[in-house]
Order: C-alpha cells, then sequence, then structure tokens
C-alpha cells in the first residue's frame, strides 16, 4: 500500500533528534525520501543509521549560508528537486532581562530567524510545482516565556516570515505554513525543565501532559501531504490547549 508521500523528496533541517527526527521518521513510513540535517556528524550518522536506507544526512549548520548551499547543491545532484521543505532547526540560548548576553542573542537569532530565512530562500530553484514548505514554530510566539525571551521573539518573528510567504503562493506555486508545537517531550525540553516536567505540564498545558514528538509529526505529515492543499499562510498550534489556557 503507498503512503501519501510516495516517491516525494523531503529536505528536513535539524533532523538528529526530537520533533525533526520524528518527522522524518513519519515521512519515511509514508515513502518519502528524506534528506536531514545536523550540525553534529556523529549524532547525524546514527540518525541515519536508524532511519535506514530512504535517509540521506548532510552535515549542516542552517546559520552558515556555505553549508546551505553544499545541502541543496547535494540534493540537487541526487534528487532533482523538493517536493516538502522542513525548516525545523533551531535553538533557544537564552536568559531573562538583565542576564542576556551578547553572544547568545547572535546564536538564536542567527540559526532561528536568518537560518530559517535562508532555508527557505535557497530552496526556491528546487521547489516542485506545489511544494509544501514546513517551518516549525512554537507556541511561545504567542505565548512567551520569560526565561526564553529571545527564543520567543525569534518565533513570532518566523511567524511573520511565513504569512508574507504565503501571499507569493501564486506566483512561486507552493504553499508555506508554520506548525507551532507546545511542551513536547523532546531532549531540550527534559534537560531544561528536570524531574518536575510532569508537574510543569500539568500546570501550563490543559491536557495535561507533554506531547509525544511522534503526534507533533503527525500534525506535520497532514500539512505536508495533499490533505492540506487548500492551507497555506496558516499557523497550526500542536500545544494542547496551552496557547489558550
Amino acid at each position: 500500500m503507498s503512503g501519501v508521500l510516495q516517491e516525494k523528496v523531503a529536505v528536513i533541517t535539524g533532523g538528529t533528534s526530537g520533533i525533526g527526527l520524528a518527522i522524518a521518521h513519519r515521512f519515511i513510513r509514508e515513502g518519502a525520501r528524506v534528506f536531514v540535517t545536523g550540525r553534529d556528524a556523529d549524532r547525524l550518522d546514527a540518525a541515519v543509521k536508524e532511519m535506514g536506507p530512504a535517509a540521506t544526512g548532510v552535515r549542516a549548520d542552517v546559520a552558515d549560508l556555505a553549508d546551505l548551499d553544499a545541502l541543496y547543491a547535494r540534493v540537487r545532484d541526487e534528487a532533482g528537486h523538493i517536493d516538502v521543505l522542513v525548516a525545523n532547526a533551531g535553538l533557544a540560548a537564552d536568559a531573562s532581562l538583565g542576564a542576556h548576553t551578547e553572544a547568545n542573542v547572535d546564536l538564536t537569532l542567527a540559526v532561528n530567524i536568518k537560518g530559517t530565512l535562508f532555508t527557505v530562500q535557497k530552496a526556491l530553484p528546487l521547489l516542485a510545482e506545489n511544494a509544501s514548505v514546513l517551518v516549525i514554530g512554537s507556541s511561545n510566539s504567542v505565548r512567551p516565556n520569560e526565561q526564553l525571551e529571545v527564543y520567543s521573539a525569534s518565533k513570532a518573528a518566523v511567524s511573520n516570515l511565513v504569512h508574507n510567504w504565503s501571499r507569493q503562493s501564486r506566483e512561486r506555486r507552493f504553499r508555506v505554513n508554520v506548525l507551532s508545537p507546545g511542551p513536547t517531550r523532546t531532549p531540550g525540553l527534559l534537560g531544561a525543565v528536570g524531574p518536575d516536567v510532569e508537574t510543569f505540564a500539568e500546570a501550563v498545558v490543559p491536557l495535561g501532559r507533554l506531547a509525544d514528538a511522534e503526534e507533533i509529526a503527525e500534525a506535520a505529515l497532514f500539512l505536508a501531504s495533499d490533505a492540506s492543499s487548500f492551507v497555506t499562510g496558516a499557523e497550526l498550534f500542536a500545544d494542547g490547549g496551552s496557547t489558550r489556557a
């Protein structure tokens, strides 16, 4: 039985752990050929081995434009086009007001805003007609965390970029949407919150729990597939209700 992404070519940045890795696995199960990126070569190799022959790993830092050029050169040479682009790579090197450092602000903005913008812009020549571009945002874009000020602002900026890009859908011939997860069981969140993570989830998420990365991947599959063929410029909050609480 064919999957909904059968013979599609997908590129997923930051695909070595957490939500990016879960999306890559989900797309592969639906028949996609997947190119995944990561900054750490060892983690990238391990992730590709876990995913199997449908996955190709390309070491790349999205904040480095030369790395993005090399990524897309390889995709062009090996696949010829892109049907689904998931701009997932992001980080939170952050603090609250009074404790910010220039280095951490520069790093967060370079990866989350500049990296996302050029991940999409440099992919344009390879995007197939009716391609789906999916940018991973965050529920922090509308409900910012006081410990994640710059990260939250960067995700709000990403949502604004996507809103602008969607206005070009007619001439560009692609769809572009934001998927904004709420608190999700990923290595980053578990490391930041620590052993009180379940109490944290009960306090901030109306569903009373964290999302599993696989649940976010299901939402990503919807936006990547033809099931969302009339959806562009949208922000889908997969957040357990936390932005409305």
